[in-house]
């Protein structure tokens, strides 16, 4: 009896002594696109054996600087985040790199501090294609309006930069103005209305993430224009694939939360095991 609750005792610690702790920092969970990224996470961890710790920053510099130091406290093995601020969240990142706690973020990049990989979307793409398809969808003609995410990060800079560039190959096109936001729905409607009452005539509005989008479709619902103005959106969540489906919001970019999430978990259990992280590249068959 003796020998089997050894051996017992012996299992519990070989399974404990290989059990990672790994703390997910997102910028909120206040958005469904977060929502979907900890879920995916949450699944690759409980699947892999991982203890995940997950905080929400809601979008304050400052608070997501607490969670990581309480994350460094805790003495987890890794700690993955979704920056709210690519530069505000660098002290942070050093932080860790101090702790010698390894660091991967997600969806949004940092300005400095050293990261063992960088998971996202590539969002200058995803600006690139809004533009296209606005260029499209105007025929070439037309005045548009900019929803700007929160200016701290890579997500709104990236989206930004790559909608313009791309707009610039469409001279008849003119982007009259593009304002902050803060990837907020109530935020996108109250920017929207000010921007109906400054360029009554716009013909598109890009909004660089989809709550932005559904605050600006609200404000052109109220202003009677809806079905007028085209609206893009980023993201592809519930309720912006609701709006295109009922046609008050003309399209959405499509991103992978869920698999952003799991991969994240995938490549920190990658890392804690190997100490080396693979990054496969397609491969291509040439034939005659």
């Amino acid at each position: 009896m003796k020998r089997w609750i050894l051996l017992g005792l012996l299992v519990v610690f070989v399974v404990s002594a290989f059990s990672f702790r790994v703390g997910l920092s997102l910028s909120t969970l206040n958005n469904p696109f977060f929502v979907t990224l900890r879920d995916g996470a949450q699944a690759a961890a409980k699947e892999l054996g991982i203890t995940l710790l997950v905080v929400d920053a809601q979008d304050k510099p400052a608070k997501q600087l607490n969670d990581i130091e309480d994350l460094i406290q805790k003495k987890v093995d890794l700690i993955i985040i979704n920056p709210t601020d690519s530069a505000a969240i660098v002290p942070a990142i050093e932080a860790a790199n101090k702790a010698k706690i390894p660091v991967i973020t997600v969806d949004r990049g940092a300005a400095g501090g050293q990261v063992v990989v960088h998971i996202a979307s590539d969002n200058v793409a995803g600006g690139a294609m809004a533009a296209r398809f606005i260029a499209q969808q105007l025929k070439g003609t037309g005045k548009v309006v900019m929803l700007v995410g929160i200016p701290g990060t890579s997500a709104a800079r990236d989206r930004g930069a790559g909608f313009k560039n791309e707009l610039k190959k469409y001279p008849n096109i003119k982007l009259v103005a593009e304002q902050v936001a803060n990837f907020n729905r109530a935020e996108g409607m109250r920017v929207m209305e000010n921007l109906l009452q400054a360029y009554p005539d716009i013909n598109a509005v890009f909004a660089q993430n989809d709550e932005m989008a559904l605050g600006a479709i609200e404000a052109i619902r109220a202003a009677g224009k809806l079905g007028k103005i085209l609206v893009v959106g980023f993201d592809a969540i519930p309720d912006a694939l609701n709006a295109v489906k009922k046609g008050e919001m003309a399209a959405t970019v499509a991103q992978q939360p869920y698999l952003m999430g799991q991969l994240a978990v995938q490549k920190a259990h990658e890392y804690l095991t190997s100490k080396t992280v693979f990054i496969p590249v397609e491969l291509e068959l040439v034939t005659k």
